[in-house]
């Protein structure tokens, strides 16, 4: 093998281990994420971090720590005590849908969605303005960053924590 054969190997071994090395989960960005630390927390706290790092894909709707500042006091610390890890659970996996959707991928309109808790819906409009969530409490969250890509699937900002409910989602 030539010199430059063996230089040109080299650098393709080295760019292809740079790349694998580089590789990122949902978690992956999240943790490296100061806007995501409340997520990542619960996250930890419900034992979802291997679910959530694994090879999906996954679309994952992402509160920011200001969307769950906006809880009710003392919500968050209650869903983080070991006794109430199902219900975190429950609610982590009502931001997760085991599908890839960019935001391209969702159509104009209200449609409907089944996230991981697979008993609840969740609504999401496409429009020109953006994508908007409704929970089945009735509250609407923003997508306000999409398509944050990830080896295993994509985050989709939002600024709301999405609730399960029982009210419908789509009107």
């Amino acid at each position: 093998m030539s010199y430059k054969a063996k230089i040109a190997a080299l650098a393709f071994a080295t760019a292809s281990f740079a790349s694998v090395a580089n590789a990122e989960t949902i978690v992956d960005i999240a943790a490296g994420d100061e806007r995501f630390s409340t997520l990542v927390a619960a996250v930890t706290a419900a034992g979802l971090v291997e679910t959530l790092s694994g090879p999906g894909p996954f679309t994952v709707y992402a509160p920011l720590n200001d969307a769950f500042a906006a809880l009710p006091e003392g919500t968050v610390e209650s869903l983080l005590l070991p006794e109430n890890k199902q219900q975190l659970t429950n609610v982590l996996l009502y931001h997760v849908d085991d599908r890839l959707l960019m935001a391209k991928d969702i159509p104009a309109g209200s449609n409907y969605f089944r996230p991981i808790l697979a008993d609840s819906r969740l609504c999401i409009t496409g429009g020109s303005t953006g994508v908007t969530i409704a929970d089945g409490t009735g509250q609407v969250a923003n997508v306000v960053v999409a398509d944050i890509v990830a080896d295993n699937g994509v985050i989709h900002v939002i600024d709301k924590v999405l609730l399960p409910g029982t009210r419908p989602a789509c009107h």
